[in-house]
């Protein structure tokens, strides 16, 4: 965890980037290649969080915990804080229920949820195929939108924003 503590400036200069690089799944891949290449994989962050008590809650608040000593939150509290103004971002209720469902997934299994290459199976898992997807929530141009548009409100700083 010390070498960790040395190696978060390298990797963005304050919350904000942190926050930004985080809030979209290309750039949190980026990170997360990057936390790999120096040695954090997927074994070595999870054994962070428990380290840190924060088995429950996203890797971004380990992160942010380590790098800023700010207060980890469970990805329950992160979703139940966050969830009305995601929801508010999409009027239509076919989005509205896959958000729901997303958000259920992310609860239960962590942020690997909501990398994009996850997206068909989640489609599959909720809709059973694809061309049943497309048919309830639009074409897969819409629904990848959707997906990758409510991150950047699932982590924002704002809890109304």
């Amino acid at each position: 965890m010390t070498k960790l503590f040395g190696d978060i400036p390298t990797l963005f200069k304050d919350e904000a980037e942190l926050r930004h690089l985080w809030s979209r799944p290309d750039t949190r891949k980026a990170l997360l290649e990057g936390l790999a290449e120096r040695g954090y994989g997927d074994e070595q962050l999870t054994e962070i969080s428990r380290l840190v008590d924060a088995e429950n809650s996203d890797l971004y608040d380990v992160l942010a915990y380590i790098a800023y000593t700010t207060d980890p939150i469970s990805r329950q509290d992160r979703v139940a804080v966050r969830k009305p103004q995601i929801l508010a971002q999409y009027g239509d209720s076919k989005q509205q229920e896959f958000l729901n469902f997303v958000l259920d997934q992310y609860i239960h299994a962590g942020v690997s949820e909501l990398d994009q290459s996850k997206l068909p199976h989640l489609l599959e898992l909720r809709y059973h195929s694809l061309k049943d997807a497309v048919r309830e929530l639009g074409s897969v141009t819409t629904i990848s939108e959707v997906f990758i548009g409510f991150q950047r409100y699932l982590y924002s700083q704002d809890e109304a924003a």
